[in-house]
């Protein structure tokens, strides 16, 4: 028998594997039932056998059948943006009170970044983890904002080539979108926008983010206050996550055209940060894929906790 909170991977890819390796290594608070897959020759589900995890290669609707499936109570989905719509569909159905931790840009239930609003989110019954990007930079434009007003955000997420498997390839569209709604409804901008670079440099780059934030003119060290302590919460659980040199301010005098926002002139700040993977299954390149799995984690196992000190209670 499972020892703590039973959790189901549906999703054999990168993302997938590597949350597995993660829950196996030691959460203490989650165990880990089955890996499912639609591919029966894929690594992940290959790697779950071999460490003693019921591997299931007929997807959500060989989960449902499994006789695992009773004792599950956290599912993760880590496959597409249009197989999460179809597998959250057949969940509910199969058991109404199932949680779903969602690592698409599907963006059926809230958005939830753990340092900002995980909180706000523990009733949901399907929780959204934006996108890599919005994992690494939502924390910082939520910093600015809570200094200040922030009219608009712009974030650059770069990530090596090979550190993107299919469903990232497959989601490039939804995750300009998610990612720049949630740094509005998340991080507190006005306007967004949101892009993505697979860089196929050899050898891999790590993971980097850079944010721009337009506001008017405020404390500056407060600021770099508020973003050094999100980058330390962000770091207690992304081991990997640091600035890659201090925050940089302009001072714009002369009116720019800012889309949603018109002319603008004021403060721009510019924070430049790396995530370095903790290479439980790709290597540290892959630090979108860490902050991904990490942050999955950190909101399963919040709402872990309590369903068990509710029980107890």
């Amino acid at each position: 028998m499972p020892q703590g909170v039973s959790a189901a991977i549906i999703g054999s890819g990168n993302i997938g594997t590597d949350l597995m390796i993660k829950i196996l290594r030691g959460s203490g608070i989650l165990s880990i039932s089955a890996m499912v897959g639609i591919d029966p020759e894929s690594d992940g589900l290959a790697r779950a056998a071999r460490l003693g995890v019921t591997a299931i290669s007929t997807g959500v609707d060989g989960l449902i059948a499994s006789p695992e499936f009773d004792e599950i109570e956290i599912v993760f989905d880590a496959t597409s943006a249009g197989a999460h719509r179809y597998n959250a569909e057949k969940l509910r159905e199969a058991k109404p009170g199932i949680r779903l931790i969602d690592l698409t840009p599907a963006a059926i239930g809230p958005y939830c970044v753990p340092v900002v609003n995980l909180e706000q989110n523990l009733d949901a019954l399907n929780v959204n983890m934006v996108t890599c990007g919005g994992q690494a930079t939502i924390p910082i434009v939520s910093a600015v904002s809570a200094v200040t007003p922030v009219h608009y955000a712009e974030i650059v997420a770069s990530i090596a080539s090979k550190s993107a498997g299919p469903g990232t390839r497959a989601n490039i569209d939804e995750f300009t979108e998610t990612t720049a709604e949630a740094l509005q409804s998340v991080g507190g901008a006005a306007a967004s926008k949101a892009l993505i670079v697979l860089n196929p440099a050899e050898p891999p780059m790590m993971m980097r983010d850079t944010v721009y934030v337009l506001t008017d003119a405020a404390d500056r060290d407060a600021i770099e206050a508020s973003v050094d302590d999100m980058v330390a919460k962000v770091n207690a659980y992304v081991s990997g996550y640091r600035l890659k040199q201090r925050v940089q301010f302009d001072e714009i005098t002369e009116p720019v055209n800012v889309p949603g926002v018109g002319d603008f002139t004021g403060l721009k700040t510019s924070v430049f940060l790396e995530v370095e993977g903790a290479a439980h299954y790709l290597p540290s390149y892959a630090g979108n894929l860490d902050i991904m799995t990490s942050a999955a984690l950190r909101t399963a196992e919040t709402i872990a906790t309590r369903a068990l000190t509710m029980e107890v209670a």
